[in-house]
């Protein structure tokens, strides 16, 4: 939830500048991309029209850019060091802070402009497919960026494949379910009803990235035993097996006996 209320404050200011400097060209792309119509289409043109954001371009609207974009690359260089039990950077990270931004803004060009090439059908499956690649080496780049060079990309790539395949699988179902999600919020909400949608799609990105690290280290560790010749002995592992066997009926009989304390005849009485 932390990395997507800070994505989507970084991205809110970042839209309004991106629809005063664009106009409708950046809304088409989106709607031409996700296929949205009705409610939903009306809603995003809203948010990037030019007479909506023009008041919000200047001197304090880039100030407020600037601020919400770091914020939101510190909250992801948290992810990195919590993930591998790194001491906390802060602020004294900001310069490689803003060069992941610079590169971020790079990024999504590339894979929106991937999309518009090789679209193609409804799903964009090709298009999906053409992330991955790109989607890993960008993550494996921000993994050693936004941690100082503190992680190698040996380190990182479980991670980066893990969340680049997610990613793009995500992507095509978004392309299912979101214009009927923006439609519904567009219909309830009118304009901010784009930006309810934006929360949702990005709580699933943050749920992917934040799973993927997870699985990343412990992938990761785990081959670098292997390659050091670090097994564990058959005892141990049956030890182990034993103790979530014994854990897990441990649960199963406390969830058994939960409802005979709770009787709805008993409450009567």
């Amino acid at each position: 939830m932390a990395l997507a209320s800070g994505a989507l404050t970084a991205l809110i200011p970042l839209t309004v500048l991106s629809g005063a400097v664009f106009g409708s060209e950046a809304a088409d792309r989106i709607i031409n991309r996700y296929g949205l119509t009705g409610a939903g289409a009306e809603a995003v043109r809203s948010v990037f029209s030019a007479e909506t954001t023009s008041t919000g371009v200047g001197v304090f609207g880039t100030v407020f850019l600037t601020i919400s974009v770091l914020s939101f690359s510190r909250t992801i260089q948290r992810l990195f060091e919590q993930a591998w039990d790194l001491k906390p950077l802060g602020v004294r990270n900001t310069r490689n802070g803003l060069w992941w931004i610079c590169a971020l803004s790079v990024y999504l060009a590339l894979t929106g402009w991937l999309y518009v090439v090789l679209g193609g059908g409804r799903l964009g499956l090709a298009a999906a497919v053409c992330e991955v690649p790109l989607t890993t080496v960008f993550l494996v780049w921000s993994g050693s960026m936004l941690t100082a060079k503190r992680l190698s990309g040996t380190v990182l790539l479980p991670f980066a494949a893990a969340a680049a395949v997610l990613t793009a699988a995500y992507s095509v179902v978004a392309t299912i379910y979101l214009p009927p999600l923006f439609n519904s919020y567009a219909s309830r909400h009118g304009a901010a009803g784009a930006v309810f949608g934006m929360a949702t799609v990005l709580f699933g990105v943050m749920l992917i990235l934040v799973v993927s690290a997870a699985v990343g280290r412990e992938v990761q560790e785990e081959l670098a035993r292997i390659r050091q010749g670090k097994r564990p002995s058959q005892d141990e592992v049956r030890r182990q097996w034993d103790d979530i066997v014994d854990q897990t009926r441990s649960r199963w009989r406390t969830v058994r006996k939960r409802p005979l304390h709770h009787r709805p005849e008993d409450s009567a009485r």
